[in-house]
């Protein structure tokens, strides 16, 4: 019986690697350590699908070390010391390196009975799980480990893949897979950036579509929307109706209107488009809400890190919480319109020269050059304040900030006029 085809198609070199570009790109740590052969320990953290066992595979292979598997939801301290037990025999001269899959479900004293080992350095682990490290994996394993974070796959990414997937298919089965308009990029999408969905829709899709009149296999949308259980949302990431759906995600939010909004991110993690969402949610907590409720910038902030720590469907209930936030908050843009007129007279490109007693003053020369002179500390002056100029002379007086009317803002400009008052 053949093994699932997410299984077979795993690759066994990082050249044939999918996704993870922020950990494996040329320049990235984990690229080099892999490629180095000097494995130390290390814990791979993220969502289903997104790579961690392959990439440890790959680690494996290449680091000339003897490798043991263990899945935590089964496993146990009895299976550990065995593995410890394997120390210097034959086979395991070059050291062990144990993969421990699912480490969240070992308990601590599970946990500890590594310790020793990974400390001297005859066994290097690698970790995997799909919940926070440093919420479920004991501290001194932790500060023994280098942590890892894999993020559910682009589409184009997972599109990839199952590429690769059907050319395998197509040779074991001796035969052609062709797609319906729509149909490779709805397994794409259906799958949330897990691969291993992915190819699972795709394998069934070929096994049950059976032959066409051609002896080829055509698999249609509507057979992926039934294999992934899940309706491929028609939402074209490269396209205009991608932008539109974003477009009115922002504007219901900005025009405080919470159900709009929730609607429009539906549409978007629908379509298994977890990047932008989170993406546009950052954005706009600046952007459109602001100094009016400045946490709402943590606020999302948090919730996006859990969202991309969940992965999908689960990321929709932080996402959601987060679009609801913003979209009942109030509103300010007077940080956007600041910072865009100064980037408009920094454009202009005669913005001026920076005042004499701004410049750095810390080091040998300057005071023969006159830089720092004249420079007022304004902690030395009641309320921290002093009146000095600090634009460049060309632009004294330009007026890039104005604040909202709203709470926050009229509580900021209240205090700073009674301080500046007599300027």
């Amino acid at each position: 019986m053949l093994n699932p085809l997410a299984d077979r198609i795993r690759p066994e070199r990082l050249e044939d690697f999918v996704g993870q570009k922020h950990l494996v790109g040329e320049d990235k740590l984990l690229y080099k350590i892999i490629k180095s052969g000097k494995i130390s320990n290390m814990i791979f953290y993220g969502p289903s699908g997104t790579g961690k066992t392959t990439m440890a595979n790959i680690a494996a292979k290449m680091c000339n070390k003897r490798l043991y598997k263990l899945n935590a939801t089964n496993a146990s301290v009895s299976d550990i010391k065995a593995i410890i037990a394997e120390i210097g025999a034959i086979g395991s001269e070059n050291g062990i390196l144990l993969y421990l899959d699912e480490i969240q479900n070992f308990n601590k004293k599970q946990q500890q009975s590594l310790l020793e080992v990974i400390e001297n350095g005859s066994v290097t682990l690698i970790a995997s799980t799909t919940e926070n490290p440093y919420f479920y994996v004991y501290n001194a394993i932790l500060s023994r480990s280098s942590v890892f974070e894999f993020k559910p796959l682009e589409k184009e990414d997972v599109e990839k893949a199952v590429k690769r997937g059907v050319k395998i298919l197509e040779k074991e089965l001796d035969t052609k897979v062709r797609f319906e308009t729509g149909a490779l990029e709805a397994i794409a999408q259906t799958c949330g950036g897990d691969v291993r969905k992915s190819l699972n829709t795709l394998e069934l899709c070929v096994n049950s579509a059976g032959d066409t009149a051609d002896g080829n296999v055509k698999i249609s949308v509507s057979m992926v929307e039934q294999a992934a259980a899940k309706k491929a949302f028609r939402h074209d990431r490269d396209g205009d109706s991608h932008y539109d759906v974003l477009s009115c995600f922002q504007k219901s939010i900005r025009g405080s209107d919470p159900d709009a909004a929730v609607h429009y991110l539906a549409r978007i993690l629908q379509a298994g488009d977890l990047a932008s969402a989170c993406r546009r949610l950052m954005v706009i907590a600046s952007e459109d809400i602001g100094l009016a409720y400045p946490m709402a910038a943590s606020i999302v902030k948090s919730c996006v890190d859990s969202a991309q720590q969940l992965g999908l469907p689960e990321a929709r209930i932080p996402l959601a919480q987060a679009t609801l936030l913003l979209a009942t908050a109030p509103k300010s843009n007077s940080a956007v319109c600041a910072i865009d007129a100064a980037f408009s007279d920094i454009e202009s490109g005669d913005a001026g020269e920076i005042p004499v007693h701004l410049k750095d003053s810390h080091y040998g020369g300057a005071e023969k050059l006159g830089h720092g002179q004249g420079y007022k500390y304004p902690h030395d002056y009641k309320n921290n304040y002093v009146k000095q100029d600090y634009l460049p002379e060309k632009l004294c007086g330009r007026k890039y900030y104005s604040p909202g009317d709203n709470k926050n803002e009229n509580a900021i400009k209240k205090y700073w006029e009674e301080v500046k008052k007599g300027d």
